[in-house]
């Protein structure tokens, strides 16, 4: 059975600090080329900040992005998941929280972030090797 640990390992985890500007975080969120990113206050885990969040909170709201911090806008209440947990597991707590990201814990440390699209390129590596065992075995077996 996947982990959610085999996804995430020995990737950096991006994250920003709740003080800074809302039009800091997306310029990081630019270069880094994510849509969302983990918000933290001295390493705990604080919130996340999305281009949903940009949309509907800044934007929608006329507010200011180089006046407005990020902690006043990003999502606070979010589910998080345990390093070991399965991948279905992952998959089925971002379906029954409506969510598309989230933080992966050791402990009561936020150790990754994962994304539903990590799950899915990984699911399809999964069947892209295994479609190439069966074809191997096909084929030397014919």
């Amino acid at each position: 059975m996947s982990r959610v640990q085999d996804i995430v390992r020995n990737r950096e985890l991006f994250h920003v600090e709740e003080d800074q500007t809302v039009a800091e975080v997306a310029r990081q969120m630019t270069d880094l080329h994510v849509g969302a990113i983990l918000v933290l206050n001295q390493g705990q885990l604080r919130g996340l900040f999305s281009e949903r969040d940009l949309m509907k909170r800044v934007v929608l709201e006329r507010l200011d992005p180089d006046q407005t911090p990020v902690r006043e806008v990003m999502t606070k209440a979010l589910a998080t998941i345990d390093e070991n947990a399965s991948v279905e597991d992952a998959l089925q707590a971002m379906e029954s929280n409506k969510c598309r990201h989230l933080p992966v814990t050791r402990g009561s440390r936020v150790v990754a972030f994962l994304s539903m699209r990590d799950l899915m390129h990984y699911e399809l590596a999964l069947k892209t090797e295994e479609l190439h065992h069966m074809r191997a075995y096909i084929n030397g077996s014919a």
